[in-house]
């Protein structure tokens, strides 16, 4: 079975994706550790231009937006999905970058409109999800896009969370499961059980992840638990392509984590209830959980920086702190340390490259000092520690564009939150958009699109 290694950055939720295919957008794809900005603005708050749908055309650009997800294919093209503007305009439209243009696929060029959704389980041209953002998206060994949930419009003009689940198969969407009603309960039946009655409450801001079986797996975010109470969620779900079962966490919402002793399995460990956290999958299909917003130890609604391990039995706290708002402790840029540990944060993108070790990048949360903003800084995580790699140890700064399709030391995204990104071949990671700093320190959703090759 082909392995995959998937991550939702809610901003969403980050998607990472690991293809072996050539490598798009031209300049700069030999260098190390060089960002490259490929396409889009250096400025904020750009509108698009659609064009036709289906219809490639250099001219065509998304807007600027944040919150949204994505994933690459085997042919090495970026898909992007929906996405919030402005703070409340929320698209569904869908986009493939082939690495020289952008094309519009699906969806509406106009915001906050209802999904269309046919059928359950049958395919047809008119179906499409609505306007949202905030979901999770995966991709199975056959190519096919999964989306889940969101905040935004189902199948009519009310506004709220989303548990619907969608399959596009390159041509057409189709609706698999969930309600095409916003706010819905979750149904949790036993622990451990699949069963065709069971569904996770709707919800935005949650992780997912997909294993060699292609079993897709989603844990917590901000939503409704099994009374309806709305919150922070920690449930651990598996959905098999017909059932839903309950893994792990609570069916009820705004839960303390237990960490019990760093570096050990326990069955009583378990994450506090999170929104916005980033996530991965190993080769050996453990479940990798890297902070977020939520409930540590002891306290409500704090920035997280703990690293969590699920082996398919037991959580282990891995690294980081069990109480929230922490410091970042950056060391010297390019190497590791085990007293090196990111600053706790939310909105974060990740990626995982060919050789296992873990990436991320930017946020919402705390730098080296003990102030909130957003950030730019890229880590790597070796399996035993971290490094920071580039970018800043100080919140809020502008990007640094260069020359578009041109590699340099210099380049640097600037700093954001809610932005998407992408693995390709093991090794270039890939970034578009979110809400930050553009090339002038003007704050506001973006449209840039980079990526940098990584050792």
């Amino acid at each position: 079975m082909k392995k995959h290694v998937i991550m939702i950055v809610l901003a969403m939720m980050s998607t990472l994706f690991i293809v072996s295919c050539p490598s798009p957008g031209g300049g700069g794809g030999s260098q190390l550790n060089l960002w490259t900005w490929v396409s889009g603005s250096d400025v904020v708050d750009q509108t698009g231009s659609y064009g036709d749908i289906g219809v490639t055309d250099p001219t065509n650009m998304p807007c600027a937006r944040c919150d949204s997800i994505g994933w690459i294919d085997a042919d090495g093209n970026l898909w992007l999905f929906g996405g919030i503007v402005g703070g409340s305009a929320r698209h569904n439209d869908l986009w493939k970058y082939d690495g020289a243009n952008w094309t519009w696929i699906s969806g509406s060029d106009d915001v906050n409109i209802n999904g269309t959704y046919g059928t359950k389980g049958v395919a047809h041209v008119d179906n499409v999800p609505g306007c949202r953002s905030g979901s999770i998206s995966w991709i199975d060994a056959d190519g096919n896009f999964w989306l889940f949930g969101g905040a935004g419009y189902a199948a009519n003009l009310t506004f709220g969370f989303m548990n619907d689940l969608w399959r596009f198969d390159g041509a057409t969407w189709t609706w698999i499961s969930g309600s095409n009603a916003v706010n819905q309960s979750g149904s949790y039946g036993t622990k451990g059980t699949p069963d065709a009655a069971n569904i996770p409450g709707a919800r935005y801001g949650g992780i997912s992840w997909i294993d060699t079986d292609d079993n897709l797996w989603l844990l917590g975010g901000m939503g409704y638990d099994k009374d309806g109470t709305g919150g922070q969620l920690n449930d651990l779900w598996r959905f098999d392509g017909a059932n839903w079962t309950w893994i792990s966490g609570s069916d009820v919402v705004n839960q303390n984590g237990t960490y019990g002793t760093k570096g050990t399995p326990a069955a009583a460990n378990v994450p506090g209830s999170r929104y916005y956290s980033i996530g991965w999958i190993d080769t050996d299909d453990n479940l990798w959980l890297f902070g977020g917003q939520g409930y540590d130890s002891v306290n409500v609604n704090f920035l997280l920086n703990d690293l969590w391990k699920y082996d398919g039995v037991n959580w282990t706290w891995i690294s980081g702190s069990d109480v929230g708002n922490q410091n970042g402790s950056y060391g010297t840029k390019g190497v590791a340390d085990a007293a090196n540990m990111p600053g706790t944060r939310n909105k974060s993108i990740g990626w995982m490259d060919s050789a296992g070790r873990f990436w991320l990048f930017g946020g919402y949360g705390r730098a080296s000092a003990g102030i909130n903003g957003s950030l730019n800084d890229l880590w790597k995580f070796d399996g035993t520690n971290w490094t920071w790699v580039s970018g800043s140890d100080v919140i809020d700064q502008s990007g640094a564009y260069g020359s578009k399709g041109t590699a340099d030391a210099a380049n640097i995204p600037g700093a954001r939150e809610l932005d998407i990104g992408w693995i390709e071949s093991g090794s270039t990671l890939w970034l578009f958009g979110g809400a930050g700093f553009d090339s002038v320190a003007a704050e506001g959703d973006l449209n840039d699109l980079w990526k940098v090759r990584v050792r």
